[in-house]
């Protein structure tokens, strides 16, 4: 498609959402054109009441579908998620630089980060809220989610439950490797080594927060508050704690975990090692912490 084109499709589509369009109405018979006033971070947004082409251009894919809603676009990393690949199979892959696939899509509603480009050019598409990454805590992010789906009720819901199986699951955990015992999440992606505080996706919310398991100290100051911290392979053992789980991508060079100084490390010397899929791990939406809690059970717990 020209570029030249964009303005005039999204007059159209503008001129289409204000007539009316029997032909969407058909083909989605629940959407009952009612809006509701959302307050996003920017102010208050007019949005669907009920929701039926959402666009998901950020890590909030899990929390839209988790809500009962199929999104018609996602982002890049969505669409490499193993685990949604049959759920996802038929919807595209969007970006907020292809504003043309966006428009094609038309959709009524845009969700995105506080970061995400040509916001301005995306909300004359359609209403767009975006999301600051860490300013709200995973859960609560979910209930905002929800909030703008006009779903907050089963958010919620979902919030409540998970935090008690979860806190139970600690507890258990605990008790079998001891109060004191402590985990590091690792994860080398592209060239980079990193050890990962507790709000960063890969496992670390369920494990630190909801769980109530241990950091070690020297991860907890260098990784509490970016998330996140690079380090060397050579110091690696520095920052373990007794157990280990590692974060790992199929096309990404993991050699480290054949080197001697990797190999000596307590926690590997006695097998006390969790190898996860970087790619399945890597959000933390419902559907995400759902696959890691059975996943750190059967770890753990042997179950």
């Amino acid at each position: 498609m020209k570029r030249w084109l964009i303005p005039i499709l999204v007059l159209s589509l503008l001129f289409v959402s204000a007539c009316g369009n029997p032909a969407q109405s058909s083909d989605h018979e629940e959407a009952s054109g009612e809006t509701i006033t959302y307050q996003s971070e920017q102010g208050p947004v007019q949005v669907p009441a009920n929701p039926q082409r959402v666009v998901v251009l950020s890590s909030f894919t899990g929390n839209v579908m988790a809500l009962g809603v199929k999104p018609v676009g996602v982002d890049s990393w969505s669409k490499k998620n193993p685990r949604w690949q049959k759920r996802l199979k038929d919807v595209p892959e969007v970006s907020d630089e292809n504003l043309e696939k966006i428009i094609e899509l038309n959709p009524d509603l845009i969700i995105g980060l506080s970061n995400t480009k040509n916001v301005d050019k995306l909300k004359k598409i359609a209403p767009t809220v975006t999301f600051t990454y860490g300013k709200l805590d995973y859960l609560q992010q979910h209930i905002e989610i929800g909030k703008l789906l006009n779903k907050e009720k089963k958010a919620k819901a979902w919030v409540k439950d998970f935090k008690k199986r979860a806190k139970e699951t600690g507890q258990e955990i605990k008790e079998k490797i001891g109060e004191d015992a402590t985990v590091s999440v690792i994860e080398k992606y592209d060239k980079q080594l990193y050890v990962y505080g507790d709000n960063w996706g890969r496992g670390t919310e369920i494990l630190y927060q909801a769980m109530g398991l241990n950091m070690p100290k020297r991860v907890e100051k260098v990784a509490s508050e970016s998330g996140y911290h690079a380090i060397s392979p050579e110091v690696l053992p520095q920052f373990a704690g007794d157990y280990l789980v590692v974060s790992t991508f199929n096309d990404t060079d993991n050699s480290f975990m054949e080197t001697d100084t990797y190999q000596n490390i307590p926690a590997v010397k006695k097998d006390r090692v969790f190898v996860v899929d970087g790619k399945a791990f890597f959000f933390n939406d419902p559907l995400t912490l759902e696959y890691q809690l059975k996943v750190f059970k059967q770890k753990f717990l042997g179950r």
